[in-house]
């Protein structure tokens, strides 16, 4: 269920949001809602990644597993290739 919530703008961002929403022949509500709606996936998205390189950095902190950079740029630049190769093993 949705409830109200109020936010406050500036006279300028006022009228932005409402010549974008006469452009794309919606309101203003729901440009509003569709920019808050971007963002907080966009960030959501940017907080796990930040949690997944944490948890990725203590991994190797413990075990020393890991590829090295040449290995992945060479598998890299088999992608596409007739010869492309398999993902690097970790090793320590």
């Amino acid at each position: 269920m949705a409830s109200a919530t109020s936010i406050k703008l500036d006279d300028e961002m006022k009228v932005r949001v409402r010549h974008l929403a006469e452009a794309r022949q919606r309101t203003s509500h729901w440009i509003m809602r569709e920019a808050i709606a971007q963002y907080v996936e966009r960030e959501e998205k940017r907080e796990a990644l930040r949690r997944d390189t944490l948890q990725a950095w203590e991994e190797f902190r413990e075990t020393g597993l890991h590829a090295s950079a040449e290995e992945v740029d060479r598998w890299l630049e088999s992608w596409g290739t007739d010869d492309e190769t398999p993902a690097p093993g970790c090793h320590k």
